[in-house]
Protein backbone atom coordinates (compact mmCIF):
# COMPACT_ATOMS: atom_id res chain seq x y z
CA UNK A 1 0.00 0.00 0.00
CA UNK A 2 0.87 3.52 -1.05
CA UNK A 3 4.08 2.36 -2.86
CA UNK A 4 3.74 3.33 -7.01
CA UNK A 5 5.31 1.98 -9.62
CA UNK A 6 7.06 4.53 -11.72
CA UNK A 7 7.93 3.59 -15.07
CA UNK A 8 10.56 5.34 -17.30
CA UNK A 9 10.48 5.93 -20.99
CA UNK A 10 13.61 6.58 -21.89
CA UNK A 11 13.64 7.79 -25.60
CA UNK A 12 10.67 5.80 -27.73
CA UNK A 13 10.70 6.31 -31.36
CA UNK A 14 8.31 9.51 -31.46
CA UNK A 15 10.58 12.50 -30.92
CA UNK A 16 13.35 13.65 -32.94
CA UNK A 17 16.82 14.77 -32.46
CA UNK A 18 15.63 18.34 -33.86
CA UNK A 19 13.54 18.28 -30.67
CA UNK A 20 15.91 18.21 -27.83
CA UNK A 21 19.64 17.83 -27.08
CA UNK A 22 18.70 15.97 -23.82
CA UNK A 23 16.73 12.88 -25.92
CA UNK A 24 19.02 10.29 -25.71
CA UNK A 25 20.15 8.66 -29.02
CA UNK A 26 23.43 6.79 -29.06
CA UNK A 27 23.73 3.33 -27.01
CA UNK A 28 25.82 5.58 -24.19
CA UNK A 29 23.67 7.71 -24.02
CA UNK A 30 20.82 5.48 -23.61
CA UNK A 31 22.21 3.25 -21.08
CA UNK A 32 23.73 6.81 -18.73
CA UNK A 33 20.07 8.04 -18.97
CA UNK A 34 18.46 4.96 -18.18
CA UNK A 35 20.49 4.44 -15.17
CA UNK A 36 20.52 7.73 -13.88
CA UNK A 37 16.66 7.33 -14.43
CA UNK A 38 16.51 3.98 -12.01
CA UNK A 39 19.22 5.89 -9.22
CA UNK A 40 16.16 8.59 -9.30
CA UNK A 41 13.67 6.39 -8.56
CA UNK A 42 12.34 4.53 -11.43
CA UNK A 43 11.59 0.64 -11.19
CA UNK A 44 10.64 0.14 -14.68
CA UNK A 45 12.87 0.90 -17.76
CA UNK A 46 10.88 1.11 -20.95
CA UNK A 47 13.49 1.35 -24.54
CA UNK A 48 13.87 1.84 -28.07
CA UNK A 49 16.56 1.73 -29.63
CA UNK A 50 18.09 4.37 -32.37
CA UNK A 51 20.42 4.24 -35.20
CA UNK A 52 23.57 6.10 -33.08
CA UNK A 53 24.20 8.29 -36.00
CA UNK A 54 21.09 9.94 -37.00
CA UNK A 55 18.49 8.89 -33.98
CA UNK A 56 16.23 7.35 -36.54
CA UNK A 57 14.11 4.76 -34.24
CA UNK A 58 15.59 0.93 -35.33
CA UNK A 59 14.62 -2.46 -33.88
CA UNK A 60 18.20 -3.69 -34.77
CA UNK A 61 19.10 -5.82 -32.03
CA UNK A 62 22.88 -5.06 -32.34
CA UNK A 63 22.17 -1.61 -31.01
CA UNK A 64 20.44 -3.09 -28.15
CA UNK A 65 23.25 -5.45 -27.25
CA UNK A 66 25.14 -1.91 -27.23
CA UNK A 67 23.30 -0.76 -23.69
CA UNK A 68 20.72 -3.70 -22.19
CA UNK A 69 24.06 -5.38 -20.47
CA UNK A 70 25.38 -2.30 -19.00
CA UNK A 71 21.66 -1.15 -17.66
CA UNK A 72 21.03 -4.12 -16.30
CA UNK A 73 24.96 -4.44 -14.83
CA UNK A 74 24.46 -1.21 -12.77
CA UNK A 75 21.10 -1.24 -11.45
CA UNK A 76 18.49 -3.42 -10.11
CA UNK A 77 15.52 -1.94 -12.66
CA UNK A 78 13.04 -3.62 -14.60
CA UNK A 79 13.94 -3.70 -18.30
CA UNK A 80 11.04 -3.19 -21.00
CA UNK A 81 11.83 -3.79 -24.34
CA UNK A 82 9.45 -1.78 -26.94
CA UNK A 83 7.64 -4.45 -29.24
CA UNK A 84 5.94 -1.12 -30.93
CA UNK A 85 9.69 0.35 -32.15
CA UNK A 86 7.91 3.35 -34.26
CA UNK A 87 4.67 2.92 -36.16
CA UNK A 88 6.31 2.22 -39.61
CA UNK A 89 8.53 -0.68 -38.44
CA UNK A 90 6.94 -4.14 -39.60
CA UNK A 91 5.87 -6.36 -37.08
CA UNK A 92 8.88 -8.95 -37.81
CA UNK A 93 11.80 -5.77 -36.92
CA UNK A 94 9.56 -4.38 -33.92
CA UNK A 95 9.86 -8.41 -32.31
CA UNK A 96 13.44 -8.91 -33.05
CA UNK A 97 14.73 -7.70 -29.90
CA UNK A 98 12.86 -8.70 -27.57
CA UNK A 99 12.59 -12.36 -28.62
CA UNK A 100 16.70 -12.40 -28.95
CA UNK A 101 16.82 -10.89 -25.00
CA UNK A 102 13.88 -12.28 -23.51
CA UNK A 103 13.15 -9.32 -21.40
CA UNK A 104 10.99 -9.48 -17.90
CA UNK A 105 8.58 -6.94 -20.00
CA UNK A 106 7.83 -5.88 -23.15
CA UNK A 107 5.65 -3.08 -24.06
CA UNK A 108 3.02 -4.32 -26.19
CA UNK A 109 0.14 -2.12 -28.41
CA UNK A 110 -3.16 -3.49 -27.62
CA UNK A 111 -4.85 -2.61 -31.24
CA UNK A 112 -4.73 -0.76 -34.59
CA UNK A 113 -4.83 2.35 -34.82
CA UNK A 114 -3.90 6.35 -36.34
CA UNK A 115 -1.22 7.52 -35.29
CA UNK A 116 -0.69 11.04 -35.75
CA UNK A 117 2.98 12.60 -35.07
CA UNK A 118 2.63 14.95 -38.05
CA UNK A 119 1.53 18.92 -36.84
CA UNK A 120 5.07 18.11 -34.50
CA UNK A 121 6.59 19.25 -37.80
CA UNK A 122 5.82 22.96 -38.06
CA UNK A 123 6.99 23.37 -34.73
CA UNK A 124 10.18 23.32 -36.56
CA UNK A 125 12.44 24.55 -39.14
CA UNK A 126 16.32 23.84 -38.62
CA UNK A 127 16.00 20.08 -39.04
CA UNK A 128 19.71 17.63 -37.73
CA UNK A 129 19.16 14.98 -40.15
CA UNK A 130 16.92 14.82 -43.50
CA UNK A 131 14.89 11.98 -42.31
CA UNK A 132 13.01 13.96 -39.55
CA UNK A 133 10.57 15.86 -40.67
CA UNK A 134 9.85 13.09 -43.79
CA UNK A 135 9.29 10.82 -41.11
CA UNK A 136 6.64 13.07 -38.83
CA UNK A 137 4.73 14.71 -42.36
CA UNK A 138 4.16 11.05 -43.21
CA UNK A 139 2.29 10.02 -39.80
CA UNK A 140 -0.90 11.48 -41.74
CA UNK A 141 -1.16 8.32 -44.10
CA UNK A 142 0.48 5.66 -40.64
CA UNK A 143 -2.19 2.75 -39.52
CA UNK A 144 0.29 1.35 -36.43
CA UNK A 145 -0.80 -2.51 -37.19
CA UNK A 146 -1.46 -4.28 -34.05
CA UNK A 147 -4.29 -7.08 -35.31
CA UNK A 148 -6.21 -9.81 -33.08
CA UNK A 149 -3.71 -12.05 -34.88
CA UNK A 150 -0.25 -10.05 -34.29
CA UNK A 151 -1.13 -9.30 -30.38
CA UNK A 152 -1.69 -13.00 -30.14
CA UNK A 153 1.46 -13.97 -31.58
CA UNK A 154 3.07 -11.65 -29.46
CA UNK A 155 1.46 -12.43 -26.58
CA UNK A 156 2.21 -16.37 -27.41
CA UNK A 157 6.13 -16.41 -29.03
CA UNK A 158 7.57 -13.96 -25.89
CA UNK A 159 5.54 -15.07 -23.21
CA UNK A 160 7.09 -18.97 -23.83
CA UNK A 161 10.23 -17.38 -22.15
CA UNK A 162 8.29 -15.76 -18.98
CA UNK A 163 8.32 -12.36 -20.28
CA UNK A 164 5.23 -10.34 -19.21
CA UNK A 165 3.89 -7.18 -20.68
CA UNK A 166 3.18 -3.57 -20.48
CA UNK A 167 -0.24 -3.60 -22.68
CA UNK A 168 -0.64 -0.64 -23.47
CA UNK A 169 -3.97 0.91 -24.07
CA UNK A 170 -4.65 4.06 -26.58
CA UNK A 171 -8.23 3.96 -26.17
CA UNK A 172 -11.41 2.20 -24.64
CA UNK A 173 -11.78 -0.20 -27.13
CA UNK A 174 -8.37 -1.67 -26.49
CA UNK A 175 -9.20 -2.61 -23.13
CA UNK A 176 -12.17 -4.76 -24.46
CA UNK A 177 -8.86 -6.45 -26.54
CA UNK A 178 -7.08 -7.14 -23.59
CA UNK A 179 -10.32 -8.65 -21.33
CA UNK A 180 -10.73 -10.36 -25.10
CA UNK A 181 -7.29 -12.02 -24.70
CA UNK A 182 -7.63 -12.75 -20.85
CA UNK A 183 -10.88 -15.04 -21.35
CA UNK A 184 -8.83 -16.76 -23.75
CA UNK A 185 -6.18 -17.47 -21.37
CA UNK A 186 -3.33 -15.74 -23.24
CA UNK A 187 -3.30 -12.63 -20.72
CA UNK A 188 -2.66 -14.14 -16.99
CA UNK A 189 -2.62 -12.26 -13.39
CA UNK A 190 -1.40 -10.33 -12.50
CA UNK A 191 -1.33 -8.14 -16.03
CA UNK A 192 0.04 -4.50 -16.53
CA UNK A 193 -2.04 -2.11 -18.26
CA UNK A 194 -0.40 1.01 -19.44
CA UNK A 195 -3.54 3.70 -20.20
CA UNK A 196 -2.11 6.20 -22.80
CA UNK A 197 -4.08 9.88 -23.35
CA UNK A 198 -3.44 12.47 -25.80
CA UNK A 199 -1.54 10.74 -29.10
CA UNK A 200 -3.40 11.83 -32.27
CA UNK A 201 -5.35 8.83 -32.71
CA UNK A 202 -6.27 7.74 -29.50
CA UNK A 203 -8.07 9.00 -26.49
CA UNK A 204 -8.08 12.83 -25.93
CA UNK A 205 -6.22 14.36 -22.46
CA UNK A 206 -9.47 14.83 -20.28
CA UNK A 207 -9.71 13.60 -16.82
CA UNK A 208 -13.30 12.55 -17.45
CA UNK A 209 -11.68 10.04 -20.16
CA UNK A 210 -8.75 9.24 -17.33
CA UNK A 211 -11.68 8.67 -14.92
CA UNK A 212 -13.60 6.58 -17.75
CA UNK A 213 -10.90 4.36 -18.81
CA UNK A 214 -10.24 3.63 -14.86
CA UNK A 215 -13.92 2.40 -14.25
CA UNK A 216 -14.02 0.51 -17.52
CA UNK A 217 -10.93 -1.23 -16.45
CA UNK A 218 -12.17 -2.31 -13.05
CA UNK A 219 -15.23 -3.34 -14.68
CA UNK A 220 -13.58 -5.42 -17.37
CA UNK A 221 -10.83 -7.33 -15.06
CA UNK A 222 -12.18 -6.80 -10.90
CA UNK A 223 -9.74 -5.21 -9.01
CA UNK A 224 -7.18 -7.63 -8.40
CA UNK A 225 -6.17 -9.19 -11.20
CA UNK A 226 -4.22 -6.05 -12.88
CA UNK A 227 -2.25 -3.26 -12.52
CA UNK A 228 -3.16 0.16 -13.73
CA UNK A 229 -0.66 3.18 -15.00
CA UNK A 230 -1.08 6.15 -16.82
CA UNK A 231 0.78 8.07 -19.25
CA UNK A 232 -0.11 11.35 -20.99
CA UNK A 233 1.45 13.16 -24.07
CA UNK A 234 2.97 16.33 -23.82
CA UNK A 235 2.36 19.34 -21.74
CA UNK A 236 -0.48 16.81 -19.93
CA UNK A 237 2.18 14.14 -18.67
CA UNK A 238 2.68 15.40 -15.12
CA UNK A 239 -1.16 16.47 -14.58
CA UNK A 240 -2.30 12.85 -15.62
CA UNK A 241 0.38 10.50 -14.19
CA UNK A 242 -0.82 13.08 -10.46
CA UNK A 243 -4.36 12.28 -11.03
CA UNK A 244 -3.46 8.65 -11.63
CA UNK A 245 -1.54 8.02 -8.64
CA UNK A 246 -4.49 9.70 -6.60
CA UNK A 247 -6.68 6.74 -8.14
CA UNK A 248 -4.53 4.34 -6.87
CA UNK A 249 -2.33 3.58 -9.76
CA UNK A 250 1.04 3.92 -11.67
CA UNK A 251 3.05 5.98 -13.63
CA UNK A 252 4.91 6.44 -16.48
CA UNK A 253 6.99 9.41 -16.94
CA UNK A 254 10.33 9.78 -19.40
CA UNK A 255 11.51 11.56 -23.04
CA UNK A 256 9.41 9.37 -25.08
CA UNK A 257 6.18 10.63 -23.87
CA UNK A 258 7.04 14.66 -23.08
CA UNK A 259 10.17 16.68 -24.00
CA UNK A 260 9.40 18.92 -21.00
CA UNK A 261 9.60 19.58 -17.49
CA UNK A 262 6.96 22.44 -17.10
CA UNK A 263 5.82 24.75 -18.93
CA UNK A 264 8.27 25.85 -21.94
CA UNK A 265 10.97 24.29 -19.94
CA UNK A 266 12.64 21.55 -22.16
CA UNK A 267 13.58 18.73 -19.54
CA UNK A 268 17.34 18.61 -18.76
CA UNK A 269 17.11 14.60 -18.95
CA UNK A 270 14.76 11.56 -18.17
CA UNK A 271 16.06 11.40 -14.55
CA UNK A 272 14.69 15.12 -14.19
CA UNK A 273 11.57 14.05 -14.51
CA UNK A 274 11.80 11.03 -12.69
CA UNK A 275 12.90 13.21 -9.92
CA UNK A 276 9.93 15.67 -9.86
CA UNK A 277 7.48 12.49 -9.92
CA UNK A 278 9.28 11.58 -6.91
CA UNK A 279 8.41 14.41 -5.19
CA UNK A 280 4.81 15.04 -6.30
CA UNK A 281 4.28 11.27 -4.66
CA UNK A 282 6.14 12.17 -1.69
CA UNK A 283 3.72 15.06 -1.05
CA UNK A 284 0.84 13.12 -1.46
CA UNK A 285 2.21 10.73 0.86
CA UNK A 286 3.08 7.53 -1.37
CA UNK A 287 6.65 6.38 -2.12
CA UNK A 288 8.14 4.93 -5.15
CA UNK A 289 8.12 0.99 -4.94
CA UNK A 290 11.59 -0.37 -5.44
CA UNK A 291 12.11 -3.15 -8.39
CA UNK A 292 11.68 -5.82 -6.19
CA UNK A 293 7.99 -5.02 -5.12
CA UNK A 294 7.52 -3.78 -8.81
CA UNK A 295 8.52 -7.65 -9.65
CA UNK A 296 6.44 -8.92 -7.16
CA UNK A 297 3.32 -6.89 -8.03
CA UNK A 298 3.40 -7.62 -12.00
CA UNK A 299 4.61 -11.55 -11.17
CA UNK A 300 7.48 -10.92 -13.25
CA UNK A 301 10.20 -13.90 -13.66
CA UNK A 302 12.94 -11.57 -12.66
CA UNK A 303 16.43 -10.36 -14.06
CA UNK A 304 18.40 -13.39 -13.88
CA UNK A 305 16.26 -15.18 -16.68
CA UNK A 306 16.87 -12.85 -19.16
CA UNK A 307 18.95 -13.24 -22.01
CA UNK A 308 21.61 -10.14 -21.87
Amino acid sequence: MGKVIISCAVTGGIHTPTMSAALPVTPEEIADQSIAAAEAGAAILHLHARVPETGEPTGDPGVFARFLPVIRQRTGAVINITTGGSPNMTVEDRLKAATQFSPEMCSLNMGSMNFGLFPMAARYGNWKHDWEERYLLASDDFVFRNTFRDIAFILESLGENGTKFEHECYDVGHLYTVAHFLDRGLIQPPFFVQMVFGVLGGIGADLDNLVFMHRTAERLFGRDTYRWSVLAAGRHQMAFVTEAALLGGHVRVGLEDSLYIGPGRLALSNAEQVAKIVRILGELGLQPATPTEARAMLGLKGGDRVQF
